[in-house]
């Protein structure tokens, strides 16, 4: 199988690295994040991920997109259309843009599948990851390969650690970065 694999990170591609290459998969690593907020952040996200790729001999495409502005108005419409939490829509309007994009990149140039590292994470909407995903393989009819790669999180960032890849501190949006900030700071 050839798989188009989105990536978040670093750490966690090397959290889902293992994995694939015991299922004998043809990977190839896709950045496009254009949730990633600010610059820095996503400059080093970025960088970490091309650094991974070069030192593990990996297949990469990069999508160069900081998209703040479009980002910001694409969670503003989709904050306007139902009646889940906003944060919980924030969340699945970040993991549809980009695994949509990935979707049609692996549509656009012959792979079997896609999928996301964003599954290894315990931080993230593990079930709205899966269902958008099975949802956007059934709309441009290309399978969504989907695993649990959670378990291997603490590997993939202890792997991460000794690379001395960037590690982040927050999910990557403006909104989760405000959110991971300010309960460190206290209030009189």
């Amino acid at each position: 199988m050839r798989l188009l694999f989105h990536c978040c990170c670093g750490p966690c591609v090397s959290g889902c690295l293992e994995t694939l290459h015991s299922e004998n998969i043809d990977t190839k690593l896709f950045w496009y994040n254009p949730n990633i907020h600010p610059y820095t952040e996503y400059t080093s996200r970025r960088d970490s991920l091309i650094r991974l790729s070069e030192t593990e001999d990996l297949e990469f495409k990069l999508i160069d997109d900081y998209g703040l502005n479009d980002f910001i108005r694409g969670i503003g419409n989709d904050l306007e259309s139902g009646p889940k939490s906003e944060d919980a829509l924030r969340c699945r309007y970040c993991y549809r843009i980009r695994l949509e994009r990935t979707a049609l990149e692996a549509c656009a140039f012959g792979y079997d599948a896609f999928s996301t590292s964003l599954l290894v994470s315990p931080y993230q909407l593990h079930d709205e990851i899966r269902l958008i995903g099975e949802d956007i393989a059934e709309r441009y009819r290309i399978a969504f390969y989907y695993r649990d790669f959670r378990p291997h999180f603490r590997e993939g960032q202890a792997q991460a650690r000794s690379q001395n890849l960037y590690m982040q501190k927050y999910c990557g949006c403006i909104f989760s970065e405000a959110e991971r900030y300010e309960s460190s700071i206290s209030t009189p």
